[in-house]
Order: structure tokens, then sequence, then C-alpha cells
């Protein structure tokens, strides 16, 4: 198989981002076939054999590249383990046939679309912050709010010390004591959502992804898995524009 760059080998079997992967190889955390590594070393994925601190990292290279769509219910964590033994993900989804895993994180209490996957490039290429790929979120609110407030959360906001980009936020209705919004982010920061609520004294009463660009959550029922079609996957790998 030909040789690909250190890095590349860790996002490809999401260890990590190839910045974080640059760093534990300038600590020399990571052995290639024994002798500690550099950046920029490369590797061969089937028959080199990689540690980082120590423990080997399994080539998923070769295993069939999967792309699923979750909806995530609350109470589920979006990570591959959890140190405190809560449910995580995973368990939704342990009929797929191979190790997936959750490209960005919804908090536990946040429901809705969850892509898993084991192509770390695909992994990367949403991740990453220059990715712009929009996301829609349903968010109930308790309470109405006020066009000063919903002027407040579209307008320029710092959390956390930096400098979010624009927010749309769209009200859709306001009943039972309760404002249905739509938020819609060009990235993802930590809990930003919540962050910016937190910030404007808003209660949140239910947050739910429906969207990753025009990728939609539709119908598929809480819980429950699919695959994504080859059109969706090359709409997220930005090689059409439309779904």
């Amino acid at each position: 198989m030909e040789k690909i760059r250190l890095q590349k080998f860790f996002t490809d079997n999401n260890i990590m981002s190839r910045r974080s992967a640059e760093k534990v190889i300038e600590a020399g955390n990571v052995k290639i076939n024994g002798i500690i590594a550099k950046v920029g070393d490369k590797v061969d994925p089937e028959n080199d054999v990689v540690t980082f601190n120590g423990k080997i990292i399994k080539n998923q290279l070769s295993a069939k590249k999967r792309y699923i769509m979750l909806n995530k219910p609350l109470g589920y964590v979006c990570t591959a383990s959890d140190e405190k033994g809560r449910e995580t993900v995973l368990s939704l989804v342990s009929g797929v046939g191979e190790r997936v895993y959750p490209v960005g994180r919804l908090d536990m209490y946040s429901e809705g679309l969850l892509i898993l996957t084991n192509d770390g490039e695909l992994t990367n290429r949403l991740t990453h912050p220059k990715g712009n790929m929009p996301k829609t979120y349903s968010v109930i609110i308790k309470g109405e709010i006020s066009q000063e407030m919903l002027l407040r959360l579209t307008s320029p906001m710092e959390i956390d010390g930096y400098k979010l980009k624009p927010v749309k936020v769209r009200i859709i209705s306001v009943k039972n004591g309760a404002t249905n919004t739509l938020f819609t982010l060009s990235e993802g920061r930590n809990r930003q959502i919540r962050k910016m609520c937190e910030a404007c004294s808003l209660t949140i009463m239910r947050l739910t992804r429906i969207s990753i660009g025009k990728l939609k959550l539709g119908d598929l029922e809480r819980g429950k898995w699919r695959e994504l079609s080859p059109d969706e996957v090359d709409y997220l790998k930005g090689k059409r524009e439309t779904i």
C-alpha cells in the first residue's frame, strides 16, 4: 500500500486531528516499528506498526467506509467510552458492522442529527473550523423572546473569549409559554447555542439538530439510524452542491 504521512494516518483512523498528531509526534510519543517518529515521516498503513504511548493503532483504512445518520436521543454522550458509565451513541449503532465514530458532538441533553463514520478525511472536513457547513437547530426557549433579545442573539457576541461568527435566529411560533426558534450556525463552538442563551438569560427547554447543510434529519425515528446515500456522502465531501 502507498505510504502516507503519519499525521494523515492518525486522522484517517479517527485518532485525533492532524494538528494534535503533530504535537504528540513532536513530543516523542509516537513510534513507527519501534523507532521514535518525526513530523513528516510516512507509513505504510498495512505493513508498518504505529504505536501511540505504547499502544498499537489498528489500521482502519482497509475497512469498508461507512456513513451513518443517527437521530440521537437525550441521555447519550458522543464519545467512544465514558468514564462516568453513561450510555454512548455507539451503543445505538452496534449493528453497523464496522467501528464508526461521531463526527462532532451533541451534548447529553441535546438530540437530533448526528453523523458517524470511519472515514477520517470526511470527519476532518466536517469538523474543521473552515468547513463552513451550516448546521440548523430547532430550539424551544422558555417564555417569549422580545425583538430586543432577538437582535442581541443575532449580533456579534463573544463566548469564552472567542468572537462568534454571525448566527441566524428565526422565530417560528410562540405558544404554550414557549418560543419555537431556528438557530443556524456557520461554526460549531462547544455548547455554543446554550452559552449564547445563558448570556441572554434565556432558558432552553429542548435543543434538536435538524440539518447539516442540505442534509436533513427528516422523519428518522429517535434512537434509530440509517445509511447515507452515495449522493449524500458526495455532498458532504463537497463533490456535489445538492442532494
